[in-house]
């Protein structure tokens, strides 16, 4: 049975990431995500259902529009195949892994899960981090800080939080961690006045109200060591010059992903070094 809905999960996931390449191709552009249904960018010709089989129509169209032959972008294959993956991982992570299965919080991290996913995305190929995803994403995490109870947000909270009244705890843990992560890029843009954009800056702070403190270091600075790890790389063998924009979001997107789900191990892990 478990791995029926592990698989069930999967497909879910291609199929929503379907949708979500949607939303990586049209909201740069400012047109809806829900109409006039999928076409093809180079001919405009609506695509039809068999076009739209998340994944395999990929392969069996070879990469390429049925009708004028364009090149269909490998990153609509990747967020399927991604998604997919990782909606699987996310039902064994809170549905069968634990003792008690969590589905709340399986459905908050999906729904955060996606719309990194969208960032990702969209910065990849536009440089681009959307207010009109952040500002809503962190006013959702706000009330979800508020109104549900999510023990995972006050697991490595500092003592003083956890003497508060639950709801007070997740709302203070939640904004210090949004302020944190705003901060925490910040610093760093004023001192060498460059390097990452205010996109990436508001990305950090909505990624702190969803962690939390402290774990929204984890998260920061893991896509910091990352970033640079994967730049430094690109620069060495020069895939990528000195004067090209190498964007940040997709890093703290998968940061954040990996904090959602390991953020408390990774902290305690790191803070063990230090007896």
């Amino acid at each position: 049975m478990d791995i029926a809905l592990i698989i069930a999960f999967i497909l879910l996931g291609a199929i929503v990431g379907s949708f979500l390449n949607v939303c990586i191709d049209r909201l740069p552009l400012g047109k809806s995500i829900v109409s006039p249904p999928s076409y093809c960018d180079a001919c405009q010709r609506r695509l039809a259902p068999v076009d739209l089989i998340p994944v395999i129509s990929y392969l069996w169209l070879r990469r390429r529009c049925r009708s004028c032959g364009a090149l269909i972008p490998s990153r609509v294959f990747w967020i399927e195949v991604g998604t997919g993956a990782l909606f699987g991982f996310l039902y064994w992570y809170y549905m069968v892994h634990p003792t008690t299965p969590e589905t709340v919080q399986l459905v908050i991290t999906i729904f955060y899960s996606c719309i990194f996913i969208i960032i990702l995305g969209i910065d990849l190929e536009h440089q681009l981090i959307l207010n009109r995803i952040v500002y809503p994403t962190a006013i959702v995490a706000l009330v979800l800080d508020i109104s549900l109870h999510q023990p995972e947000l006050l697991i490595s909270a500092p003592p003083a939080f956890l003497s508060l009244p639950d709801v007070a705890a997740r709302t203070v843990t939640g904004i210090t961690g949004g302020a944190t992560g705003f901060v925490l890029l910040l610093i760093p843009v004023l001192i060498f006045q460059g390097g990452m954009g205010w996109g990436d800056i508001k990305m950090a702070g909505l990624i702190g109200l969803i962690v939390g403190f402290p774990v929204v270091f984890v998260a920061v600075i893991g896509a910091i060591i990352v970033g640079g790890l994967v730049g430094g790389f690109l620069l060495l063998f020069k895939i990528r010059g000195r004067k090209d924009a190498i964007p940040f979001g997709p890093y703290l997107s998968l940061a954040t992903i990996v904090a959602m789900l390991f953020g408390n191990d990774i902290l305690n892990w790191y803070l063990g070094l230090f007896p």
